[in-house]
C-alpha cells in the first residue's frame, strides 16, 4: 500500500496561477438534468435544482478539481437532452443560474471548470436533422441511436463556432467559475476537425498537417483569452491520444506536437483521454496494448511520454483508477500531475475525502456484466439520483443490478439510446 498523502498536496497552475486544493479532478459526466423542451429550443438548458445539489454534493466530497458535464454552445447541436447550454441566440444566458451553479460546486475551496463543448456529427437524429462537422462523414449508428449526414462548416460557421466558444467562456467568467475545459476529445466536433478519420478538408483548416486541423481549438483558446481578459482564468483542454478509428491514430507524434502546441497557447492543464463512441473498444486502449507501470489507468503510458515534452502545462490522466494507491504511484512517480475520476464518483460522490482521510482505500466494485452501455446507464441513473436527492443504487449488489437490468430491457430502445448518447465520459 502506498500513502495517499500525496494526493492530498496542492498543484498550481502554471498561466493562471490558480492552485488546486488536491490532485484529484472529477472529470466531466453528462449530467442531463438541465431543462429540456423537445419542441422549443428556447426552452432548453437552463441548470436546475438538481443539477444545484448534485454540484453541492460533489463540492463537499473534496475534490480538488470539477470539471461540469459538457456545456453547448448551440441550443440545437447537443450531446444528449438535459444539457447545460450557454447559446448566444438564446433570450437569456442564464447567468444567475450559473452563478448558483458555481458558488455550490465551490462551496468547500474546489476550483471549478465548465467544459465548453459542441456534438458536431455525433448528436442523434432526434435532437438535430441538419448536424454540422468537418467533412461530411456520416456517424454509423450505435445502439439504436442514428444520426445524420452532417453538413461541413463553412468559414463563415466556423468563425460563428469560435465566438459561440468564447461567448460561453465569458459567461462562465462572469458567475466565477475558475475556468473553462475545451472537449476536443471523444469524437466531438473539435475532435473530428483534428482526426484525419472525420476531417477531409482541402482548405486551411484541413489536411495532412497537424497545424490546419488544430486551428480551430487554437482559435478558440485565443479569441476566448482575448474576450475574457482575465489572466486568472484557467483554460483545459480534453485531448485524445488515439480513437483506434483509422491507422494513423496509433501514432503518438500528433496528440504531443497538439500537446506543446497548447502550451504555446498557454493551457494550464491537458486532460489526457482516449476513444470515441464509434470504436468503444478504443476508451481502454491503452490499458489492453501496453506494460503500463499502474495495473489501473488507463492511458498513463502515454501520459507518461508526454510528460518530457511539456515544461509548464499539467498533466492529468483519467480512466481506469479504482485505488488511492494507483492514484498515488501515478503521481509520486511523476507519471501525471493530476489524476481523474469520472464513474467511481456517481457511484460514490464524498470517495475522494474517504480516500484522503484514510477511511477508503479504493472505490467501490460492482457487479453489472461486462459491457460500456450498460455502465454508462448505470452511473447516469446514479447521478439523476444524487441530484433529486434520492439514495444511490448499490450496483455492487447483484438483485440491485438484476432490478435495473430488467427496468430498462422494458424500456429498450428509448432508455438505452438515451443512455448511449449522452454517455459522455462515464465509461470511466
Amino acid at each position: 500500500m502506498t500513502d495517499p498523502a500525496v494526493l492530498g498536496q496542492s498543484v498550481t497552475f502554471p498561466f493562471s496561477g490558480k492552485v488546486a486544493k488536491n490532485r484529484v479532478l472529477k472529470s466531466a459526466m453528462s449530467e442531463r438534468l438541465a431543462t429540456f423542451s423537445p419542441c422549443d429550443p428556447k426552452e432548453r438548458g437552463q441548470p436546475t435544482e438538481e443539477l444545484i445539489r448534485l454540484y453541492e454534493t460533489w463540492a463537499t466530497g473534496g475534490i480538488g478539481i470539477i470539471i461540469t458535464g459538457n456545456i453547448q454552445i448551440k441550443k440545437d447541436h447537443l450531446e444528449a437532452t438535459g444539457n447545460a447550454i450557454i447559446d448566444k441566440d438564446l433570450p437569456s444566458d442564464y447567468l444567475e443560474y450559473y452563478r448558483t451553479l458555481a458558488r455550490a460546486a465551490k462551496t468547500c475551496g474546489s476550483l471549478v471548470l465548465g467544459q465548453l463543448s459542441h456534438p458536431g456529427r455525433q448528436v442523434s437524429l432526434t435532437i438535430q436533422s441538419h448536424p454540422e462537422s468537418a467533412s461530411d462523414i456520416e456517424h454509423p449508428s450505435m445502439a439504436g441511436v442514428l444520426f445524420a449526414r452532417p453538413m461541413p462548416l463553412t468559414k463563415e460557421g466556423i468563425r460563428d463556432i469560435v465566438q459561440r466558444f468564447a461567448y460561453a467562456a465569458s459567461v462562465l467568467h462572469e458567475a466565477r467559475f475558475d475556468g473553462i475545459q475545451l472537449h476536443a476529445a471523444h469524437g466531438y466536433l473539435l475532435h473530428q476537425f483534428l482526426s484525419l478519420r472525420t476531417n477531409k478538408r482541402t482548405d486551411e483548416y484541413g489536411g495532412v498537417l497537424l497545424s490546419n486541423r488544430a486551428r480551430l481549438l487554437l482559435e478558440i483558446i485565443a479569441e476566448i483569452k482575448r474576450a475574457v481578459n482575465d489572466p486568472t482564468f484557467m483554460v483545459s483542454v480534453k485531448l485524445n491520444c488515439h480513437d483506434l478509428s483509422y491507422p494513423h491514430d496509433v501514432s503518438e507524434e500528433e496528440p504531443i506536437a497538439l500537446a506543446k502546441m497548447l502550451e504555446s497557447a498557454g493551457v494550464d492543464l491537458v486532460e489526457v483521454s482516449g476513444g470515441t463512441y464509434e470504436t468503444p473498444q478504443s476508451f481502454e486502449h491503452d490499458r489492453n496494448s501496453h506494460s503500463q507501470r499502474s495495473s489501473q489507468a488507463y492511458f498513463i503510458d502515454f501520459a507518461n511520454r508526454l510528460r518530457p515534452y511539456l515544461l509548464h502545462t499539467k498533466i492529468c490522466v483519467t480512466g481506469g483508477f479504482r485505488s488511492a494507491s494507483a492514484m498515488a504511484d501515478a503521481i509520486r512517480s511523476g507519471l501525471t500531475d493530476v489524476v481523474g475520476l469520472a464513474r467511481p464518483l456517481a457511484a460514490e460522490p464524498f470517495l475522494v475525502a474517504e480516500m484522503l482521510n484514510g477511511t477508503k482505500s479504493r472505490a467501490k466494485e460492482d457487479k453489472l456484466p461486462p459491457g460500456q452501455i450498460l455502465r454508462i446507464a448505470a452511473a447516469a441513473a446514479q447521478i439523476a439520483e444524487i441530484g433529486n436527492g434520492y439514495d444511490i443504487t448499490d450496483f455492487n449488489s447483484a438483485f440491485n443490478v438484476s432490478r435495473f437490468v430488467a427496468r430498462l430491457q422494458k424500456e429498450i430502445p428509448a432508455t438505452m439510446s438515451e443512455a448511449f448518447a449522452g454517455g459522455e465520459a462515464m465509461s470511466f
